[in-house]
């Protein structure tokens, strides 16, 4: 029996060894699977894992000229194959034009023979397609009835049957437009999907009464085609459940909140709720392109001692040169004299004595007052600066007089004229910007610079052989260069 038991034991021990080295052998497969799927994880700080990553390169190379170079086969391969190395959507643009967007203007029909002017300073006829939707306004407790009729403006402007529309812009009829940057901005976004695109108030008071996710009407703001569509479903719905909601554009964000879609922020969209001047903020606009002005009958005309409507006119003889860069600010220094200028292309150049820094500069000075007639700074939604009371450092400003585009040099000639008041004594001794009488600015015109990264344009102090003229460049800056 003893050498039977010995037999069993030997046995029982081979059958165990060999499992043992079978899950050992698994066990080391598994893991060597693991980690060829994941080999583009390599630490490429070593020799051995760079080169790994090359070798993988190259056999991706010849793994396309296996597919493509044959001219025939491999056609669904190679489509496969752009799929997966295909750019992002967000850098594609669409091929938006104007004919692609409506207009909806809602306006007062009292106010109609006075504000019908603003319109037909931006409507191009038989080119600008949209409504003009008048209602008269009277109140009530818990707002402004009209403002249920103006809110369905987008759905009963998509009821008109339109064709080849792919945006609804909304807007007041005391709102213009630069309407070639209306149109570059919407080509940046896919007009198939859903888009509320617009922005708040300057009002920070505004926004927290209101909502900051609400694109102010007055500003403008567009909405996608299929999400009109869908609007047009809900919407009367949807505005039962919102009777105590004060204006038509909060009604039109709580619709949007009910079909989940936020607000896609554009900040060249302006309503403007300030009082005063607004050489401020228009001096020193956002690197973003300049959409819409609002409130016209509630600030100063943008350029002094013009009406509204002739100053707005005089301002588009730039925009008509070069819509693209209408207001946008560049900044440079007078070193030999130690000036700081800042130039807002086709409206205003200021020089100011001594060295302001750009992060001062970008800032607006608070030559206006907020919605409620207060000299408030915390009452914005953005960063401002105070007016300079120093004596030597008040703003010396120039408007622009003229503007025309020279064909031969491919650039646009501006002359800029120094406003005509009376400036404080000033104690330093330094040259003094009164002297200059005029600035004249070369540009070259840049109508695709939205397609490319946001920055500043540069600009430059050229020589001039008059004290009284300084001429200055402004453009692209570049490699290395700094305001």
């Amino acid at each position: 029996m003893r050498p039977l038991i010995g037999f069993k034991t030997l046995l029982t021990s081979f059958f165990l060894m060999i499992s043992m080295l079978y899950i050992l052998y698994s066990s080391n497969l598994l893991l060597n699977n693991d980690h060829h799927g994941c080999s583009l994880s390599l630490d490429l700080s070593s020799d051995e894992n760079l080169a790994a990553v090359n070798n993988f390169s190259s056999t991706l190379h010849l793994h396309e000229k296996d597919m493509g170079g044959g001219g025939g086969g491999g056609g669904e391969e190679e489509e496969s194959l752009k799929t997966v190395i295909s750019l992002p959507q967000s850098s594609q643009r669409f091929d938006t034009e104007l004919k692609h967007i409506v207009f909806g203007i809602a306006a007062s029909s009292n106010l109609w023979e006075k504000r019908k002017e603003y319109i037909k300073l931006w409507w191009r006829p038989k080119e600008t397609r949209g409504v003009v939707w008048l209602d008269k306004r009277y109140t009530n407790r818990q707002g402004q009835r009209a403002a249920l009729r103006i809110s369905r403006v987008v759905s009963e402007t998509l009821r008109l049957g339109m064709k080849d529309v792919r945006w609804f812009v909304m807007g007041d009829d005391d709102t213009v437009f630069i309407v070639d940057n209306v149109v570059r901005l919407l080509s940046k976004y896919d007009h198939r999907q859903f888009y509320y695109v617009g922005s708040s108030s300057e009002s920070h008071v505004q926004n927290i009464y209101f909502s900051y996710a609400m694109a102010y009407g007055g500003g403008g703001f567009a909405i996608s085609y299929p999400l009109a569509e869908e609007l047009a479903k809900m919407q009367d719905k949807c505005i039962q459940r919102y009777p105590g909601l004060y204006g038509s554009d909060d009604r039109m964000q709580a619709c949007m909140s009910e079909l989940g879609v936020p607000l896609t922020k554009e900040p060249g969209f302006h309503q403007y709720d300030v009082y005063g001047d607004l050489l401020g903020l228009l001096g020193a606009h956002p690197v973003t392109p300049l959409v819409s002005i609002h409130h016209l009958d509630v600030v100063e005309p943008v350029f002094p001692r013009m009406t509204r409507v002739r100053a707005l006119r005089h301002l588009f003889e730039s925009v008509k040169h070069d819509s693209a860069s209408i207001m946008q600010q560049s900044i440079c220094y007078d070193k030999r004299r130690s000036w700081s200028i800042s130039v807002s292309w086709g409206y205003v150049v200021q020089v100011i004595r001594g060295v302001i820094s750009p992060r001062e500069l970008e800032m607006p000075t608070r030559t206006f007052l907020n919605w409620y007639r207060r000299a408030d700074y915390t009452a914005y939604a953005f960063n401002t600066r105070p007016v300079m009371k120093h004596p030597c450092q008040k703003p010396f400003i120039y408007y622009m007089n003229s503007v025309r585009y020279d064909r031969a040099k491919k650039q646009t000639f501006g002359i800029y004229s120094r406003q005509r008041s009376r400036y404080p004594r000033c104690r330093w001794k330094m040259d003094s910007p009164e002297n200059v009488n005029s600035i004249v600015v070369l540009k070259r015109p840049d109508g695709n610079r939205w397609q490319k990264s946001p920055r500043r344009d540069c600009c430059r102090i050229l020589p001039s052989r008059k004290s009284s003229v300084l001429y200055i460049w402004v453009g692209t800056c570049r490699n290395g260069e700094i305001s």
